[in-house]
């Protein structure tokens, strides 16, 4: 048996926003909405290289309770070179994203950025 992480469910407020912002940044491939007008869930399957994917998750009826929370820390995003976190994490502040940390090298010899998307999520940018 081979086990590997299919995909990663995020909730989120704004989800046309959302999609846009990886599609923008990240050039992610997205699906097509799926949504059930039964429950009103509606979501986007965001497809990177490599096959790793995001799935972004609405409910109008989902709201954030705390501002943090158990669960979902940060989504770490590989970018190949300490240069690409450098180029990625100065283009994101210059589009106005707040940058939490970094670029730096860790204590555990990660070279990072941590940037927040549009919704306060932490996203670490790495090699």
């Amino acid at each position: 048996m081979t086990v590997k992480i299919e995909h990663v469910g995020l909730w989120v407020k704004d989800l046309e926003g959302m999609r846009r912002f990886y599609e923008s940044y990240f050039q992610v491939e997205s699906s097509a909405l799926y949504h059930n007008p039964k429950t009103g869930f509606s979501s986007y399957f965001l497809t990177f290289e490599g096959e790793a994917r995001l799935e972004l998750c609405h409910r109008p009826d989902v709201q954030a309770e705390q501002e943090i929370s158990l669960g979902f820390a940060h989504l770490a995003l590989s970018l190949g070179s300490k240069e690409a976190v450098d180029d990625k994490a100065e283009q994101l502040v210059a589009a106005g994203f707040s940058l939490i940390n970094g670029p730096r090298t860790t204590g555990d010899g990660y070279y990072e950025a941590v940037v927040l998307d549009p919704e306060g999520n932490q996203l670490e940018l790495t090699i």
